[in-house]
């Protein structure tokens, strides 16, 4: 790891520039920034106490598919078979100063991909906050609610674990790297069992190459029908979630 690069780095962190900023800022792509972006996190709080929560939430149906010990008490009461099961949407807030919060969102597939989007952290007030949250969670019919800090780590954490065990990194390496601090620090195992009803679920999304991730998960688990994938048709509101979520 370069030195001088991972000293720009730190000083643009603590700047509060976003992965994206420091990557622009540097003349790199995103995915060569990440390593450097998780290495000050990792020595300069990424392990200690964060800022004081100020909220978590998570869209309802979140459950659908998954297996969750009835023991951690993580309820999920909408009704099964969304169109959107199998596509997890979160924010974070964290005190930011005595008036503002700092917001991270995170859109994950917990049936394959893992991690797929992250935001932030961006700071807000409390009123943008509640303009964003409307937004983050449009495409999800029954709507969201809020959630222990624990639920949401196991499931944005896990998932990508699962996708790991896959052969897949989240798509948005730099950005989660920028936001999974917000969750706090993670050195444990999902309580949660990810994929549809236990098995990998690849639900094709735009601009994806279906072909690589129908090879790399038959390369890992085998040919259907350990695992199930399928491309929807182009109308349909979980081909257009990728787009449409983002605020």
């Amino acid at each position: 790891m370069d030195s001088s690069i991972l000293e720009k780095v730190r000083e643009l962190r603590g700047q509060g520039r976003s992965p994206k900023q420091i990557a622009r800022t540097l003349g790199m792509a995103p995915a060569a920034v990440a390593p450097y972006v998780r290495a000050v996190a990792e020595q300069t709080g990424g392990q200690a106490a964060e800022p004081e929560l100020a909220g978590c939430w998570i869209n309802a149906g979140w459950g659908e598919g998954l297996g969750v010990p009835g023991t951690t008490g993580w309820a999920d009461d909408a009704p099964a078979g969304q169109e959107t099961a199998g596509m997890v949407s979160v924010v974070v807030a964290r005190k930011h100063g005595w008036d503002k919060l700092s917001v991270c969102a995170y859109l994950v597939d917990v049936y394959c991909l893992g991690v797929k989007h992250a935001l932030g952290p961006d700071v807000m007030s409390e009123v943008e906050l509640h303009r964003f949250l409307p937004k983050w969670f449009r495409i999800y019919s029954h709507g969201w609610r809020e959630a222990p800090l624990d639920l949401v780590r196991h499931l944005v954490f896990g998932a990508v674990d699962y996708a790991r065990d896959l052969g897949f990194e989240p798509a948005a390496a730099a950005d989660f790297a920028g936001a999974a601090g917000h969750l706090g620090a993670w050195d444990e195992k999902s309580a949660v069992t990810f994929g549809k009803d236990g098995k990998p679920f690849y639900l094709a999304g735009p601009n994806e190459d279906v072909r690589h991730v129908v090879k790399t998960l038959e390369r890992r688990v085998g040919p259907p029908p350990n695992f199930d994938f399928f491309a929807p048709m182009p109308d349909s509101p979980i081909s257009l979630g990728g787009h449409r979520l983002t605020p």
